[in-house]
């Protein structure tokens, strides 16, 4: 099976050609976002992050940045930075262009600019060049095993994992079987399940590691002396029907099909092994799906039973519903429905190939509903305070 992309100088394939506004430090969202606005063809994104963080934090940062400067689905970059923050600016966009010589990168540094104004001139005017240059581009026909899925449930419901979680499983093997990636993530939403994730570790040290880091999570809970029920299940989960945690995870789970695990990764850790990978993230949908992209997942799918309109800047972002009724009241945010399982009118291996077209159908360029609502959610998983 194929699907159309991009085929990049390193060997990597993007599915999307963006030219991307990345600002390195909160103090410099607002310059990223003008520089956007101002051209068409380039996607952005903001956080509330880049200064005041100790070390293990900052790296978190700027590995969460570089790992979307340099993802394959963008054909260049524009950092910008403040000019006095801690995760500098600077090193982003080198560290980016070591990773990819050939890619265009423009550092935009607003202090040394001389202001707003003019730092949003200087970036639109290379953007402008980039987004030309990128319109050069054209797909050409790619093997579907170059394709690293990231899979995601949020807002689920009592039918998330007799429906939309499996069927997403049984895409998920099917990738594989063609020689793709998928990985699965969400470490609160394991916890309870732990067994069966690990069980299917190729190794004792990968088995080892997948009930390591999901034991931590919970460790730091308990440590907190706080309770996780009402963050995760959420009030939402509980009002759609699922009753705990272990309920949760137990669907949860399926999402990562019935292939071998092959690795277990931290949060926004370069993929860089086939099959199904575990990475460390936590339950919260748009630090998750940050973190995947990061890593380098081309394309994500999303089961929801609530509904949710959660979008990423530069990897498309597939919406599954495990219900019918969900599906028809929120057609703006819905790519597919999977509540059709539930009704009997298809079985779990239909929707999950359903899915699997789906996806390549999108690598290939259609547009995903999130994608035409123009959503760009981001946020970095925070592990320490702020100084």
């Amino acid at each position: 099976m194929e699907f159309m992309g991009y085929c990049r100088p390193d060997g990597s394939v993007g599915i999307r050609n963006h030219v991307l506004v990345m600002p390195t430090v909160v103090c410099a969202n607002q310059v990223a976002r003008g520089i956007s606005l101002n051209v068409k063809g380039t996607t952005w994104f903001e956080h509330q992050h880049g200064c005041s963080q100790l070390a293990p934090d900052a790296a978190q940062t700027a590995r969460a940045l570089i790992g979307h400067g340099a993802h394959p689905n963008v054909y260049g970059v524009i950092v910008v930075g403040l000019g006095c923050e801690v995760v500098r600016a600077q090193e982003v966009a080198a560290e980016i262009k070591k990773r990819c010589p050939y890619k265009p990168v423009q550092l935009v540094i607003i202090q040394d600019e001389g202001g707003s104004y003019r730092a949003i001139q200087a970036g639109a005017t290379a953007a402008h060049h980039m987004v030309l240059a990128a319109s050069l581009l054209k797909r050409e026909p790619v093997d579907a095993g170059q394709l690293i899925l990231g899979t995601e449930c949020g807002g689920s419901d009592a039918c998330s994992g007799i429906a939309a979680n499996p069927a997403l499983g049984a895409a998920s093997d099917l990738l594989v079987d063609l020689g793709g990636t998928s990985v699965l993530a969400e470490t609160p939403e394991l916890i309870g399940a732990e067994h069966i994730i690990a069980e299917r570790a190729v190794n004792e040290e990968v088995r080892q590691k997948c009930y390591n880091t999901i034991k931590a999570f919970e460790a730091s809970a308990i440590a907190m002396g706080v309770d996780m029920r009402g963050g995760n299940p959420t009030p939402g989960n509980i009002e759609g029907g699922l009753s705990s945690i272990e309920e949760k995870s137990l669907g949860c789970v399926y999402k990562g099909g019935s292939r071998p695990l092959q690795a277990v990764i931290d949060w926004a850790e370069a993929i860089t092994k086939k099959g199904l990978i575990y990475m460390d993230t936590p339950g919260n949908d748009i630090e998750q799906l940050t973190g995947m992209v990061a890593g380098g997942c081309q394309i994500a799918v999303f089961t929801t039973g609530r509904g949710t309109p959660t979008g990423s800047p530069i990897t498309p972002t597939i919406k599954v519903a495990s219900n019918t009724a969900m599906y028809e009241k929120m057609q703006d945010n819905m790519d597919i429905n999977a509540g059709t399982v539930v009704t009997g009118d298809e079985t779990i291996e239909q929707v999950g190939q359903r899915i699997l077209d789906e996806m390549l159908a999108v690598a290939s360029g259609k547009l995903t509903k999130a994608e035409v609502l123009g959503h760009n959610d981001f946020g970095i998983w925070r592990i320490a305070p702020t100084m």
